[in-house]
């Protein structure tokens, strides 16, 4: 059930405005941020009645300045723990239990084609390592694979090397994170061993995106992209690159704050607010279908 007492904003905004100040990954946006924030809850814009409404409004407020989407403060219908991350963490682990461990789905096509569906999410490796290496490990063996991330809205950095790791045939620099805390540096590579089989670097490989693709799931197919490693086809996808970590500011509502920026080793840039551009446009309802037409010409030339 959604709240809909009346309540005071005042609290949520001072601490939301202090986590900003403290860990965005932009330490000058987080300023004009904080200063937005206090100068709209003195103007009376927060004066809402429920937790729902307020999260739309400061989200809305927090997105304003440079559009990241990864910067907002989300409701939760159920009240969270004050722990930092508790609500995220819960919901992802409701997802994963339903969801196959997010290997929603291994198909194989006319041609020899194998489809790995990774949806709604790339969750935390030490869970998802099992489902995804047991999928892969299955479509090693087609001589072409479709990678599904229509539906995925994201997750772990770490697992984006772990499912690239079984797309490479070598040890590969994928992605260098800048965060915010000790100005840290932390290079993404593929692993030297997975525990399964490779489908390797070299047979044809294929990727879908959409507009809902967000984040992790925008690294996986940026990365291979990149790489020259795969032909990414159906829709731009979101443009979020910023990895965040949630804050517990009110019973109901978590702040999502971007604490690190992604730079691509190839591009020296990265996806936020441009998304990645697919090789081949379509819409994403159509893009298995184009994709397993290309894949078969290029099987048969």
């Amino acid at each position: 059930m959604t709240t809909s007492t009346k309540l005071s904003a005042g609290p949520v905004i001072d601490e939301t405005a202090r986590l900003l100040v403290e860990h965005y990954v932009f330490p000058e946006i987080a300023e004009q941020l904080a200063g937005l924030l206090q100068r709209r809850l003195a103007e009376g814009a927060y004066d809402v009645d429920g937790a729902e409404e307020l999260a739309r409004l400061v989200t809305a407020d927090l997105q304003s300045v440079n559009g990241d989407r990864h910067l907002r403060v989300k409701h939760h219908a159920d009240p969270v723990s004050p722990k930092q991350g508790a609500a995220t963490l819960d919901a992802m682990r409701r997802d994963f239990d339903t969801s196959l461990g997010g290997a929603r789905r291994v198909q194989l096509l006319d041609g020899g084609v194998a489809v790995v569906e990774m949806a709604p999410m790339l969750f935390p490796l030490d869970w998802a390592a099992e489902p995804l290496g047991a999928a892969l490990t299955v479509a090693s063996r087609a001589q072409a694979l479709i990678v599904d991330l229509r539906a995925n809205r994201g997750g772990d950095p770490d697992t984006v090397a772990f499912v690239c790791s079984y797309l490479l045939d070598e040890r590969t620099h994928l992605n260098t994170m800048h965060w915010r805390r000790d100005e840290r540096v932390e290079q993404s590579w593929s692993l030297p061993h997975v525990p399964g089989a490779r489908f390797g670097g070299s047979k044809p490989l294929y990727v879908l995106t959409s507009d809902s693709t967000f984040s992790a799931a925008e690294e996986l197919a940026y990365n291979l992209q990149q790489l020259g490693r795969a032909v990414v086809v159906g829709e731009r996808t979101r443009g979020g690159a910023h990895p965040c970590k949630g804050w517990t500011v009110h019973p109901h509502l978590e702040a999502t704050i971007p604490v690190g920026r992604a730079v691509n080793p190839v591009s020296g840039t990265n996806w936020e607010g441009t998304g990645v551009q697919p090789d081949v446009a379509c819409a994403a309802a159509d893009s298995l279908d184009h994709a397993h037409s290309l894949a078969l010409a290029r099987l048969a030339g």
